[in-house]
């Protein structure tokens, strides 16, 4: 059964400076995850790589990404069949698949056109270091904030294709019954802020600007090279 968590509530709802900020604060309600060789915390990029970089490194825990694509019904591409994430991981809704009769070439021909842009962007990202193995892990998914939390849930179900022991879902800032709904998915969902009115995530940061692919790089570049020195 999924844990049930506390989430850590100021009496005012906090405005973090930034996201490295804001990754800083969240570290700590981690901190029984620290220094174990079975952990690793994977972002959902962009926005989500420099908080996950801030909690990877005060772990002192491996940092990588995790990218998931939608894949959108033919014709229809703004409503979901299903997603595809990094390492192989997918997962698709047959209910909507048989519902509007979509024959196997065509889930087939999403699925390779989306998989064709995931890994250009895992290439871009990751330069030449493979995926990490999950199996049997723990695996810490983190975003800057959650508003419906439906591209975390897609990423929750897409990880488990890859067998980890555990899922833990982490992010600064989200609607209390998105962080309600993620435990009944993730063994554990930490949100360090659940104000009320949540009015979006980019109203709880002082500096939300976008985050780039360069940044991402960086950010993941920094912590690998940290890692093994």
């Amino acid at each position: 059964m999924p844990n049930s968590n506390i989430d850590a509530e100021p009496e005012t709802a906090r405005v973090f400076h930034d996201r490295r900020e804001a990754g800083r604060l969240l570290a700590p309600l981690l901190r029984h995850y620290a220094g174990r060789g079975d952990v690793i915390v994977l972002a959902l990029p962009r926005g989500g790589v420099p908080v996950a970089y801030e909690v990877a490194m005060a772990l002192g825990v491996p940092l990588d990404v995790f990218t998931v694509r939608k894949l959108g019904v033919p014709g229809r591409e703004e409503l979901a069949m299903g997603a595809i994430g990094s390492g192989g991981a997918y997962v698709l809704n047959y209910e909507v698949v048989e519902a509007l009769h979509i024959s196997h070439s065509e889930v087939v021909r999403v699925v390779e056109r989306e998989r064709r842009e995931l890994e250009r962007r895992e290439r871009l990202y990751r330069d030449n270091r493979p995926y990490p193995q999950l199996q049997n892990k723990t695996v810490i998914l983190i975003d800057d904030g959650l508003a419906t939390g439906a591209s975390m849930l897609v990423a929750v179900n897409a990880l488990r294709r890859k067998h980890p022991a555990k899922i833990v879902v982490a992010v600064p800032v989200a609607p209390r019954e998105t962080c309600d709904m993620l435990r009944g998915h993730a063994d554990e969902a930490f949100c360090y802020e659940t104000p009320e009115p949540f009015a979006g995530v980019g109203a709880w940061y002082e500096d939300f600007s976008q985050v780039t692919d360069d940044e991402v790089r960086t950010l993941l570049n920094a912590a690998s090279l940290r890692r093994a020195s």
